[in-house]
């Protein structure tokens, strides 16, 4: 393998890993709201608060000229997660 073949994976590889340390971070935030939710008795999902999240982040990718589509697919797959989440632990708080 040639030299800038190699420095540009190594540039992937860290940007992966950045993004899974990210991701990390954010789900443990989103832990701890589920178990807000869960214990104040509010639902699992806030479809007006994806939608804003959405919006943002459709955005900001058009901003770094990211195509849009794409970074909500990627909230979206995001969120749905979560949302998962918050069930499982309203589920278990019962």
């Amino acid at each position: 393998m040639d030299d800038k073949l190699k420095q540009y994976r190594q540039s992937i590889n860290n940007i992966d890993a950045a993004l899974v340390f990210m991701l990390a971070e954010r789900f443990k935030v989103t832990q701890a709201v589920g178990e807000y939710k869960a214990a104040n008795k509010l639902p699992p999902a806030d479809p007006s608060r994806e939608q804003e999240q959405i919006a943002r982040l459709r955005q900001l990718a058009s901003d770094a000229d990211l195509d849009p589509e794409f970074s909500e697919k990627f909230l979206r797959f995001i969120i749905d997660e979560v949302i998962r989440h918050h069930e499982q632990i309203r589920e278990e708080a019962r």
